[in-house]
């Protein structure tokens, strides 16, 4: 039997001592970090960016299939992602969490564990952030905040006509990842004598369980001189992304099924749990890559990157936003993406 200790033992300044004591500084921006009552940070002459995230037990993961090294890993992820979207870097992280009486300090070295490797992985320093009992449920808030050349930031709103619409990476393995897990949570409730079957299926699960941000994408924009004309992440899905940066710079779009890019990993998961990779691709969320537009003068810098998809392009707006498919038809794109109020 595992060693428990209740947070009760070490108090709220004990436990915030007991999980920042080993934190190393890794930005000359942070002047002051955590054990003050504030962090203080100079960014030098750059412009601050900030970011906020809100995450819920049972609406944003689930325990039972979410380790606790991986849910602080993705909780510094997600926001990250945010600070990338701007086209800006990330230096500092804020973290609270509200924690009821069935974590043991045990349990939150576990968590903090996956916060500091994400961290390190991505040059932020932890500077701030609370604690508190939550009644029910484990309540995680992040603050990110970065670092950009002044008015170097991309906007959701600003596109052109003509534009080419971008996307990084791969579509639809986080969806595809939940999907899975969420009936392997089913079958173990209504059997418990049952073990999960995962199936071999470690590329869509490491998609849901542990999300990367695009750093390399923007360090690749840097390098080449490239500012795309817009950008934000894909949280909710492409379709409802691409809804976005259309309707706030009053632009129609024309997007290429087959130019999507899924995973083959993700394509056969979709076949098997007999899903559409496409409808995957556009409605899934979580996957946290970026999607972005470029002017057409940008794309011979963009050919050389592998992990960069061309998939469309902006139009007027009374063209609308269209899917063109493989069999030649043409649909209206709609936000069928993730929404944190239905449930």
């Amino acid at each position: 039997m595992e060693e428990r200790t209740e947070i009760a033992n070490l108090g709220e300044f004990g436990l915030i001592e007991h999980l920042t004591k080993n934190i190393e500084l890794q930005n000359a921006s942070t002047i002051l970090g955590v054990g003050d009552d504030a962090a203080v940070i100079d960014h030098f002459g750059k412009q601050t960016v900030i970011t906020t995230d809100l995450l819920l037990e049972g609406v944003h993961f689930d325990l039972m299939y979410s380790p606790l090294k991986h849910l602080g890993y993705k909780a510094v992820v997600v926001n990250l992602s945010d600070i990338y979207a701007m086209n800006a870097t990330p230096t500092h992280i804020t973290m609270s969490i509200g924690i009821s009486n069935r974590f043991s300090v045990e349990a939150l070295n576990e968590f903090y564990e996956g916060v500091y490797f994400a961290c390190e992985k991505y040059g932020v320093d932890l500077v701030g952030g609370d604690t508190s009992s939550s009644l029910k449920g484990l309540v995680i808030s992040v603050t990110a905040i970065g670092e950009v050349a002044p008015n170097a930031f991309v906007k959701r709103s600003t596109a052109q006509k003509g534009d080419l619409i971008c996307v990084s990476g791969e579509l639809g393995g986080a969806f595809l990842g939940l999907t899975l897990m969420e009936r392997e949570k089913k079958i173990y409730q209504e059997n418990p004598q049952v073990q999960p079957d995962l199936e071999n299926e470690s590329y869509i699960v490491g998609r849901l369980l542990k999300p990367e941000a695009r750093k390399d994408i923007i360090e690749f924009f840097e390098k080449n001189n490239i500012v795309p004309t817009s950008m934000m992440d894909v949280s909710d899905g492409i379709s409802s992304e691409i809804l976005h940066l259309c309707k706030q710079a009053n632009l129609g779009a024309v997007v290429y099924e087959e130019k999507i890019p899924i995973a083959d990993d993700s394509r056969k998961a979709a076949y098997k749990f007999g899903l559409d990779p496409t409808v995957c691709a556009l409605n899934g969320g979580e996957d946290y890559e970026l999607i972005f537009t470029l002017k057409q003068e940008d794309y011979d810098k963009i050919t050389l990157n592998e992990e960069i998809s061309v998939i469309g392009y902006t139009t007027e707006i009374e063209e609308g936003i269209k899917l063109h498919t493989k069999g030649g038809n043409k649909f209206n794109i709609t936000a069928q993406g993730w929404n944190a109020f239905q449930q």
